[in-house]
């Protein structure tokens, strides 16, 4: 018999809610639904949505956490939170009450962080749900259409899902239309007003190509396919429409996946602490969430690294230390305004580069290592000289950081229709393997030869898919 039903919750959940208020947190409603560890596998397959297109790997997702999890290779998350209005969150029926509790408490933390951060701004919290029943709606209907069906809907899919993050980063730059570029590339192209023109000698001046599509490099790959591959099909449209709204909406929780977690880390203790909790919950919880912001002996955990990063913040404000003024000034505002002025303005990369100081990088024993044959060696640590190398290869490596930049430059490459795309390098490769399945999708779904320039082992190449396949060559 569990030791705890809904009435209970229900009660808890309205002593948090009382807390979250006196807190200043500004959240969305909030629902929950408490569901098994069958359902919870299908949240997690579907990214916590309930409702989203089908697709074959989707299922595939489920199968394998399913798999991991009958075998005991990996657990499952003690909740599941959605950015929607009202927000809406999963509990697990497995979960002991004190980890309820807890849960609920984390939850609003996310809530809140969804509601005010500036990157959530354009995913339209409001039209979540209902925008993906639509698109499941639609994928449905092309799915069970006689003259399109299953084997072709997938086609385009599988090749959309491989470049769905090829997409615009900074969704708070304004777009400009195709118009308002060409009117940006005459106005470069005027030369400056001069007031000793009649003595000047006047130059040529080269008149900008306003007939080059596109204009300037574009970011967003599926939607220029979308617009200018004349031979799409509606539907074919209409499904990378989709792709790419699915992955507009999840790229803010990449983004900020360290502040947000740590931010609902930070505000679930807080709650926790305020709380009345008998002396049983209050030790549980202590070890509860110990193991949720331990530190990973392999990898980095969003959880602690948030965590350490907010606390920091607060106790720099609120209490500074003397060599601390010295070096970064006296605060100008309270620890707790300068947290909700974080989690309003910044993202992970501009979080970290802003916050994360060397005394605290040290403090957690941050490192940097690399291969060396068969093994993993520590090149650099914390110290006076390696600090700030470690701290940059981290900025780097967060949110889309991890994503290689392609733009598309020109649409009728060779005068042929051939697409010529351009990764833009910053010290990383790409892999071979991942490029070539890229291009391939770009020339299924562009229907002419796809050429991307990169750089292999520091010299320029050209990688190629044509009707004959992959090739490569070195660029002079």
């Amino acid at each position: 018999m569990a030791e705890w039903d809904v009435k209970d919750l229900e009660g808890w959940d309205e002593k948090i809610r009382a807390k979250v208020q006196e807190f200043g947190l500004s959240c969305f409603d909030q629902e929950f639904e408490v569901c098994d560890h069958n359902q919870m596998l299908g949240y997690m397959a579907y990214s916590g949505m309930p409702s989203h297109y089908p697709h074959w790997s989707y299922g595939k997702s489920f199968e394998k956490l399913k798999t991991m999890y009958d075998y005991g290779v990996s657990g499952l998350p003690y909740e599941m939170v959605i950015n929607s209005d009202p927000s809406i969150a999963y509990l697990m029926t497995d979960n002991s009450f004190c980890l309820q509790v807890l849960t609920i408490a984390h939850v609003y933390g996310h809530n809140d962080f969804f509601k005010n951060n500036f990157t959530f701004k354009s995913t339209q919290a409001e039209y979540t749900i209902s925008r993906f029943k639509v698109h499941a709606d639609r994928v449905r209907s092309y799915l069970e259409d006689p003259s399109i069906g299953v084997e072709k809907v997938e086609r385009i899919l599988d090749a959309a899902h491989g470049l769905s993050l090829q997409c615009r980063r900074n969704l708070a730059i304004k777009k400009l239309t195709l118009q308002g570029q060409r009117e940006r590339m005459l106005e470069a192209a005027r030369p400056a007003a001069d007031p000793f023109a009649d003595l000047h000698q006047q130059e040529d001046i080269e008149a900008p190509n306003l007939n080059k599509l596109p204009a300037s490099p574009e970011e967003d790959i599926l939607l220029f396919i979308r617009d200018y591959n004349p031979h799409l099909s509606d539907w074919e449209r209409d499904l990378l429409t989709i792709v790419h709204e699915t992955s507009q909406y999840f790229i803010p929780q990449m983004e900020t996946k360290i502040m947000n977690e740590g931010w609902a880390s930070y505000w679930h203790r807080e709650i926790m602490n305020s709380l009345d909790l008998p002396q049983d919950l209050y030790l549980e919880f202590l070890v509860r969430h110990n193991q949720v912001v331990r530190p990973f002996p392999k990898g980095l955990n969003p959880y602690y690294l948030g965590l350490k990063v907010w606390d920091d913040m607060k106790r720099r404000h609120d209490d500074p230390t003397p060599e601390e003024i010295e070096k970064y000034g006296r605060p100008t505002k309270t620890g707790t305004q300068a947290l909700f002025e974080a989690r309003e303005v910044d993202r992970d990369a501009s979080f970290l580069r802003r916050f994360l100081t060397e005394e605290l990088m040290r403090e957690m024993d941050m490192f940097e290592y690399e291969p060396r044959g068969e093994d993993l060696v520590i090149s650099k640590v914390s110290d006076k000289e390696d600090w700030r190398d470690i701290k940059e290869t981290l900025i780097k490596s967060v949110g889309m950081g991890g994503v290689p930049v392609i733009k598309v430059e020109d649409a009728d490459y060779n005068q042929n229709r051939s697409l010529y795309v351009k990764h833009y390098h910053e010290g990383r490769d790409l892999q071979l393997e991942y490029a070539e399945k890229a291009i391939s999708y770009l020339h299924r779904l562009w229907g002419h030869e796809v050429v991307l320039e990169t750089v292999v082992n520091g010299k320029r190449a050209l990688l190629s898919y044509s009707d004959d396949g992959f090739s490569a060559k070195p660029l002079k």
